[in-house]
């Protein structure tokens, strides 16, 4: 399929009324963190499907939709990135983890994120030098914040869990609600393998910890143990 192609698919699959409700989701107002986004009101399923009909896109195309200020072009770049990398050989995805840097300021929500940074930061850094997780957990953007917590996922489901645990130290004073619930969900992941690792960390720091994040963290323990916390934090 050619890039027009594409893009004309995705627009006979848009929806006014989801487009609505998701530019309302996503927080697109004025001052609000996903300002000025574009949806067309297509679900990730739908995207999907249109990903695998156009697999031998070019990486200029990805790139260029990557680039779009149009939500669900986003997503679909980093759909067939995705792709492309789960088959890709080490020096392919030395060049797939590369293009995703040099264009990380458009993986900028926390939908695109989520989808797509364990996978290829996450997976990329897993046999390597980690530092740059540290360089996006100290920068201005809450996107590559969010990304140095999320991309930690892949380290959690291999039982590592030390990198998200000092990742989550430092942006235990961030002030973004999106880093207090990608925090608080990493740390539950980490509880689901490894309660001790979890209850440690929660002794030691759940009054410094915002209430959203402690909420997320908690979110799977016993309901008299949650309490104990939050009525403790109070």
């Amino acid at each position: 399929m050619k890039l027009q192609d594409i893009r004309a698919s995705l627009r006979s699959s848009g929806n006014k009324e989801k487009a609505r409700v998701l530019r309302s989701f996503f927080k697109t107002g004025a001052g609000q963190y996903g300002e000025g986004d574009v949806f067309l009101g297509i679900a990730v399923p739908e995207i999907r499907k249109i990903a695998r009909r156009c697999q031998d896109i070019s990486s200029y195309d990805i790139i260029q939709l990557l680039r779009s200020r149009i939500h669900e072009e986003r997503m679909l770049a980093l759909v067939l990135l995705l792709s492309r990398y789960g088959k890709a050989t080490t020096n392919e995805k030395k060049i797939i983890y590369s293009l995703y840097l040099e264009n990380i300021k458009h993986i900028n929500s926390w939908d695109l994120v989520d989808v797509s940074a364990p996978h290829i930061v996450g997976d990329f850094l897993f046999k390597g030098n980690r530092s740059k997780l540290y360089c996006f957990a100290r920068s201005k953007s809450l996107w590559e914040r969010r990304t140095a917590l999320v991309a930690t996922f892949r380290f959690i489901r291999a039982e590592q869990f030390y990198d998200t645990i000092a990742i989550v130290k430092l942006l235990l004073k961030d002030e973004e609600d999106l880093i207090h619930k990608a925090a608080g969900w990493m740390l539950r992941e980490v509880g689901k393998r490894n309660p001790r690792v979890h209850e440690q960390f929660l002794k030691t720091y759940y009054k410094k910890m915002p209430r959203t994040m402690l909420r997320y963290a908690i979110e799977k323990l016993p309901q008299y143990t949650r309490q104990a916390y939050l009525r403790a934090k109070v």
